[in-house]
Parts: structure tokens; sequence; C-alpha cells
């Protein structure tokens, strides 16, 4: 017999202790602080079998088994489970979540079949949605003919006790699972997560989405107005829970994250999730949404998580230029605002959210400006991903194409000759954004265009300074901007005599990487130990780690324009050769405070080196620093030859 003498006794348990309450189907009010007591101490004796559980012996996950014991008991403890969660008490749904999440947890370390398990809840999810939208007769599910399996018998067993189900059943059973991907992240289980991303990739893929398109309010279309209020409510927190869900999904776990990838990055569940991204958004930020959200903040909530899937998804995939297309449309349709909202905030602006972009003691209006300028950044960023990701990608470039060769004068005469290409699009769409922003009067050989460009990279830091994860991932981002080292821009100025719309230099101008490298020290007021901090970070040390390493390159490279950069300049001459004058405005020759700057960066920097120098000799530093104590010795050597 193949049957686990673990889950055997877990079935027990569940059936002993929940069939009296389950079996009709109704859990009575009355009821309700008995079944209280009974799921506290069907918890409490999970967690103690799990406990005892001896992580040395034979117990490793059963992936795949799924004999006709094990189909009945886990059938048992689901369908239990499952009624427990029709129940109108919170308080019961919260305890019987907590049970299956237990359940799940027993199983892992039990080595039963937990696979058949994650299986059977992703069932579950799918007969709740199917149910809540009222089509519960047109479901059905890979295996449902196969009246012995265990989905089958699941089916039948749950339908009839699931009639009058809302959305919340399937928001608690979302919840579940997302609690399951947060305990999968601390196993480091690279079997564990397949297995788990199987399933929900298959149940991702066969929910009826497009029923959800629609508002449904339950089985009764004349339901009275408070009915349709909390069926409103429900289907709300579903939402909410789905994506919170998702977000979660796409997360690594801490030592893939560390080693580069694993198989959560390449699982094709993530592109399932970037196809039903604009279906989330239609459904929380649409037209629709406006007779679901309550108030401001589930308006917000949507609207944050929403960006942060998105974010973690274009980070964790590779996406085709395609998709970044498309999504660059989703970013203007949804969060055109944000992108349209100043770059500078306004001077009553209090900008310190402690930690959270909602708070609940505030009211709509104050919440709508507390949390626009964290949802601002992130809608910018994922614009600037976009667009560069279109930038940078050679998927439809032709080599004959004027926009394959970076230092060719690029026009924005023709929308459908910029069209012809990601990178053009890109750059189109970077342009047009730098364009509702900058002084119309804005041109490369005004008197007034470096001070302009320094303005508006400040603004941009000052955006971005006080949210440190973020601060970095966009500092990175637009490291790749394409940019000229000096003695390649003096070599080929002849190339760059261009129209009054030129793109290319617009961009590549404002986002110089030593022009925000100095202005990024500025901004920390030149305190090493700032530096140092964010360094041994457990949540930015390896992105400023890469910044500083990438950044000094960059610096290497354009040494002059380093040592002699400016925040304004005197006044030239002025040129129509355009670019000849953004060279003397970037080398900054003649100005009275061009080395300024670069002593206090020195100094910043130096002292850094020696402070790392002093925490790695004590073992102390929380990783190998020595590349980056190397780029930063070739610093100190530069600033040596330049005293001499």
């Amino acid at each position: 017999m193949c049957g686990d003498s673990k889950l055997s006794r877990l079935c027990r348990l569940d059936d002993d202790f929940l069939r009296p309450y389950t079996e009709s189907g109704v859990v009575l009010v009355a009821q309700e602080r008995e079944v209280l007591v009974t799921l506290s101490q069907v918890l409490r004796q999970v967690k103690l079998w799990t406990q005892a559980l001896d992580s040395d012996s034979e117990n490793g996950v059963a992936i795949g088994l799924d004999c006709e014991s094990d189909c009945m008991c886990l059938t048992k403890i689901v369908t239990h489970l499952m009624v427990l969660l029709t129940v109108e008490s919170q308080y019961v749904k919260h305890l019987a979540c907590n049970v299956l999440v237990a359940v799940s947890k027993f199983l892992v370390d039990s080595g039963s079949n937990w696979e058949g398990f994650i299986r059977l809840l992703c069932v579950c999810m799918n007969l709740a949605i199917t149910v809540a939208v009222s089509c519960s007769s047109s479901w059905s599910v890979d295996g449902a003919d196969d009246l012995h399996s265990c989905s089958s018998r699941l089916i039948l067993a749950l339908k009839p006790k699931l009639e009058n189900a809302d959305w919340s059943i399937a928001a608690a059973v979302v919840r579940v699972l997302r609690d399951i991907r947060k305990y999968l992240k601390s196993e480091d289980d690279d079997e564990l997560i397949e297995a788990f991303f199987d399933s929900i990739n298959s149940v991702l893929s066969t929910v009826p989405w497009n029923l959800l398109d629609e508002i449904h309010v339950g089985a009764n279309p004349d339901a009275q107005k408070g009915s349709r209020a909390d069926a409103l409510f429900q289907r709300s927190l579903f939402l909410g829970n789905l994506i919170q869900f998702l977000c979660s999904m796409v997360e690594q776990s801490g030592s893939a994250e560390a080693s580069g990838g694993s198989i959560d990055k390449h699982h094709p569940v993530f592109s399932t999730l970037i196809t039903l991204v604009p279906q989330l958004l239609c459904w929380c930020l649409g037209e629709q949404a406006h007779c679901i959200n309550f108030n401001k903040c589930i308006s917000q909530y949507f609207r944050h998580k929403l960006l942060v899937l998105m974010i973690r998804l274009i980070f964790r995939t590779y996406s085709q230029q395609s998709v970044l297309v498309s999504w660059l449309q989703l970013v203007h349709d949804y969060f055109g605002e944000l992108l349209r909202q100043p770059i500078s905030p306004l001077e009553y602006q209090d900008d310190c959210l402690e930690g959270s972009p909602f708070l609940s003691s505030v009211s709509d209006t104050e919440v709508n400006s507390l949390s626009s300028r964290h949802l601002q950044r992130q809608a910018i960023f994922l614009f600037l991903r976009c667009s560069f990701g279109l930038i940078s990608s050679n998927e439809g470039t032709n080599n004959k194409c004027a926009c394959a060769i970076w230092n060719l004068c690029l026009t924005c005469d023709s929308k459908t000759e910029l069209g012809c290409c990601g990178r053009k699009k890109g750059l189109l769409e970077l342009y047009s954004w730098l364009q509702g922003h900058l002084p119309t009067d804005m041109s490369v050989d005004h008197e007034m265009y470096f001070e302009k460009c320094v303005d508006f990279a400040k603004s941009f830091l000052q955006l971005y300074i006080k949210e440190d994860d973020v601060l970095f991932k966009v500092l990175l981002q637009l490291l790749s901007v394409p940019f000229c080292a000096e003695e390649q821009l003096e070599k080929e100025k002849g190339a760059f005599q261009d129209s009054e719309g030129n793109t290319f230099f617009r961009v590549s101008d404002i986002f110089n990487p030593v022009l925000l490298f100095h202005l990024f020290l500025l901004e920390l007021s030149y305190d090493h130990q700032v530096l140092l901090d964010y360094l041994i970070s457990k949540d930015t040390g390896i992105s400023c780690a890469e910044y500083l390493l990438r950044c000094l390159r960059k610096v290497f490279d354009s040494w002059s324009l380093f040592v002699e950069f400016s925040m304004c300049r005197q006044a030239t001459n002025r040129s129509s050769k355009r670019r000849k004058v953004a060279l003397e405005v970037w080398s900054c020759k003649g100005t009275q405070n061009g080395g300024k700057y670069f002593k206090e960066a020195k100094g910043c920097l130096l002292t850094l080196k020696n402070s790392i120098e002093s925490l790695h000799r004590k073992n102390l530093f929380p990783y190998n620093p020595n590349v980056l104590l190397n780029r930063l010795t070739r610093f100190q050597e530069l600033c040596f030859e330049e005293k001499k």
C-alpha cells in the first residue's frame, strides 16, 4: 500500500475534528465559537507534528505521487477547510487559512504528497472564481472527466457546498497560496518552487479571466443595494489579494537573487503573468474600477501594487519589443498623469511617508498628496525601464538602419521614421517625456542650456533620493544612456551636426553620467558615511556597489570633465555648430568653481576607500570589496596625477 502514515494521521485529525461542522455544508452562526476552538486545536496539533519531524530522517517532498489513499486523504482535508471558508465569520476564515498553510508546511517536512495538495488548492481557486461570477456550469478542469482523479473528486464534493460562494472564498484561497509562496522563499528549494510554479501556471492559464470583464454580484441579479455593495467589496478584496500574490510570485528568494538567477527567473508562469497585466490594469484602474473602489486608499493601493508587479516582471524576465511597446502604452493610459506631474515638488508637499505610501489616519485628499510622489517614482522608473529596454534591444533592428549606429544624428522630423525600430521608439518616448518637463525655448545653443540640464537632473535625483531601493535602480538604468567619452566626442564632433529637434543629444546631455554622479554626491552632502551605509545595507549594498563601479569607469573615461565640472558656466560665444558649444559646456573650462566640486567628490571617495579598507581588514565588511577598492585605488592614482 502506498499510503503515507503521516498523511493518514493528518487526515484523521481533520476528519475527526472538523467533519461534525462541515458534513452538512452549512455552519450555523451559533457554532462559530465551537468552530474557532476546534480550528485552534487542529492548528496547534499540526504545528506540533511539524516541529517534531526529524529533518535528518528519510523525509523528502514526494513530487508526483498520487496514489488512491493519498488522493482520498487530501480531498477530505481540503474539502473540510474549504467549507469553513464559506462561513461569514472573518475569524473562522482566518483560522481556516492558517490551518491550510500549516498543512502545507507539514506535508513538505514529512515528505508527503505536497504537490497533490497544491494542485487541489489551485482547483479550489479556479472553482471559487468561476462560482463567484455565476458561471459554474461552464467550468471544467484538466482531468475532470476522470472520476478517479483528485481534482474531479474535489469538484464533486465542493460544488454543492459552494453554490452561494462569493469573492471572499477566492480571496482566501489566494491568500493561502501567497503565504505558501512566502514560506517557499525561505526554503530555497528549486524543486519545490518549480512544482509550485507549475501548478500556479496551470491554474492561471485555465481560469476564465474574461468573465471578470463585467461586474457580477452573484447569482441573483435583483440583489439589494447593500448586497451589491458587499459583492463589489469582496471582488475588490479578491483583486487586492491576487495582485499581492502575483507580486510575491515574481519576487526572487534571497539566495537566488544573490546567485544571479534560478528556476523562477525563466519559468513560463511569468509569460502568463505578462499577458495578464493588461486585464489586471483594466479591472483595477479602468472605468469599472470606479464602481469597485470605495475610496482613494484602495485606488492608490492598486496603483502601487500594479506598478510593483510590472517593475518586478520587467526585471525578472526577458521582454520582447512588442511587450515593451505595449507596456509603454499601458503606462501612458493608466499612469500618464504621474509621468506629466512636475519633477520638482511643490514647496508645501511633504514627501515623508514613514516607510509606506499609505497612512490610514489621514483623509483621502491627504493620502493622494502623500502617495503621489511614491507612485510618480515608480511610474517614471517603469517608463524609463521600458524605453531603455527598447533602446538597447537589437530585436528587429536592421544593421543598415540609421538608428543601429549610436553616434549618428537622429531627427524628430518624422514619427514614422522614428518608429522604424525599437531603438528609435525608445528615444522618441524619452524625448517626448523630457519635452513635457523642460522649458519650451531650451536648445543646445541656448545660453542657459547647461544650467537647465543641471536643474532638471538635480530635481530628478531629488525625486528619488528618499527611496533608497528605487534610487539605485534608476541610477543604474540611466547609466545605459549612450554617452561619448570626451576623446571620442572631440574626434566625432563632425558627425553631430543635427537639426533643431535632435533626440539623442537632449537625452544624453541631461542624463550625462558624470553630471549625475557629481549631483548624487552633492545630494549626499559628500558624506562618505552615507555611501558606506548604502554599501553595507542588505537592501542596497549590491546595487550601490554596482553603481559606484560603473560610475568610476565612466569617470576614468571622461576624467577632465569630472575634474572641471561646475554647476554653472560663464557665457561663451555661441556658434552655429551646436555640438561644439555642448562640448564647451561639458568641459566648463574657465569657470571659477570648476575645481570646487571635484575637491569635494575626491575627499568623499578617498575617505570612503579608507573606511572600506579598515572594515575589510577587521573582517567587518559584509562582502568582498576588493573589486571596488581596486577601482577606488585607480581613482586615487588619477587624483595624485592631477596634482602634478
